[in-house]
């Protein structure tokens, strides 16, 4: 860990926070507390030595400050029991603090953030796909007080996931933002889930269901990454590189085809999952830890998770791969409290509040302590998988397309296109110039 900091890092910068609505928690400090947080900010720089967390809340702490936090709206009770922890922490140098929450979704953050980074939270929540976005519209603070021990605490994955030409721009905070295949273990044996081909048969048989998110580009990536075809960024970090609509990218959208008129397997989107799970329509589907509760609702004592399986691509079977992703907190460099806001992010991501996550909201942890001690379904398939993932980059024009193009394959390819055709249009849409 650093011992040495610049306590200008939690000093007020010149930009004014327009904050957002939501709940708040307050700690007002004693005249008792004020003086000796005085006392303490006067010896900080002299002591090297000391805890570079300390004298950042002496610094930011010594007046009152108000911080806005971001993050989902399923977390926000959590988020507000860790905010609430965190006062009790810091109230005692001489200020109030007081931390107001808003419900932003990690997946669409950067969008929200960059339509005003002056306004946005002082601390917010994201996927890390959108990490070079935000770093290059100036949008997110260095890590500069205790960076160190950040990337040491955490899994090297998760902190180059958090980090953009050897510096680090955020905190991880889940390890876990990739998929798998969810199931029923009173349906389907464990030789059952290891092949879809079977899994559809078996639940086609029972009029259930198998389901997965076709029309969306983070999965049906699943079934050209598993044929050996690639996807990336492109050396200018905006546009997309692809090479789906070479062999055999056309077969692999003949057998996504297949699959998807299959009788016992049904393409949801993720909001749909939950109600045809709870319908007992579903005995499987791929998704994500997100809804590892609503399964384990569901099925009970039944609830098991797994790797994803192979499916047949020209006679054979093809294991398919994956996105794998992580949920990073970013600070504001527009806050009018960075030093104070640091603070608030390393102790979200902390082992003890990592572990909190996990045991309240079933999300795995990017700390290395947390993740040791955490255990369940959901992770051990996050965790299998792993092997057969990859970190998710690609350009802005591959959403769209890449919807289209899994749009075309739920409805089983309606205008009856030639499957090379089809893999042509979307493979052109994915690399098309990205307008700035």
């Amino acid at each position: 860990m650093k011992k040495q900091i610049s306590l200008a890092l939690a000093g007020a910068m010149a930009l004014s926070l327009a904050a957002c609505g939501g709940s708040a928690s307050t700690a007002t400090s004693t005249p008792e507390a004020a003086s000796a947080a005085e006392s303490t900010a006067a010896s900080t720089e002299a002591a090297a030595d000391g805890d570079v967390l300390d004298q950042a809340a002496a610094a930011a702490f010594s007046k009152d400050v108000t911080l806005t936090m971001w993050g989902a709206e399923e977390d926000q009770d959590l988020l507000r029991e860790i905010s609430d922890k965190f006062i009790e922490k810091y109230g005692n140098y001489g200020g109030k603090i007081t931390i107001n929450l808003g419900a932003q979704s990690e997946s669409t953050a950067k969008d929200t953030v960059l339509t005003d980074p002056t306004a946005a939270a002082d601390v917010y929540a994201f996927a890390d796909d959108q990490l070079n976005e935000l770093v290059k519209a100036g949008a997110l603070q260095e890590v500069q007080l205790n960076a160190d021990d950040v990337k040491n605490r955490n899994t090297p994955a998760s902190v180059d996931a958090a980090t953009v030409d050897g510096k680090l721009y955020a905190y991880p905070l889940t390890a876990d933002n990739g998929y798998f295949m969810f199931y029923d273990k009173s349906f389907f044996t464990e030789d059952d889930v290891k092949s879809l081909d079977t899994m559809m048969e078996k639940a086609a048989a029972a009029g259930k269901k198998v389901s997965m998110d076709v029309a969306n580009g983070w999965y049906l990536y699943s079934f050209y990454a598993g044929a050996g075809l690639n996807l990336g960024l492109a050396d200018d970090g905006v546009n997309t590189v692809c090479n789906w609509n070479e062999a055999p990218g056309a077969d692999v959208t003949q057998a996504v085809i297949d699959i998807c008129k299959n009788p016992g397997f049904i393409a949801l989107k993720d909001e749909e999952f939950t109600g045809k799970l709870k319908d007992g329509t579903l005995v499987a589907g791929v998704n994500g830890t997100w809804r590892a509760n609503d399964a384990s609702e569901v099925w009970g004592a039944n609830y098991a998770a797994c790797k994803l399986p192979t499916y047949t691509l020209n006679g054979e079977q093809v294991q398919m791969a994956s996105f794998s992703g992580f949920k990073l907190i970013g600070v504001n460099p527009h806050s009018a409290n960075v030093g104070a806001a640091m603070l608030l992010a390393d102790f979200v991501t902390n082992e003890e509040n990592e572990g909190l996550r996990f045991k309240e909201r079933t999300q795995g942890p990017s700390n290395i302590n947390a993740l040791a001690a955490a255990s369940s379904p959901a992770l051990t398939a996050v965790v299998d998988q792993s092997e057969y993932a990859t970190l998710q980059r690609v350009g802005g024009n591959y959403w769209a397309s890449a919807e289209t193009l899994g749009s075309i394959c739920v409805n089983g390819n309606p205008d009856g296109k030639d499957p090379q055709a089809l893999i042509d249009d979307a493979v052109a849409g994915f690399t098309a110039p990205v307008t700035q």
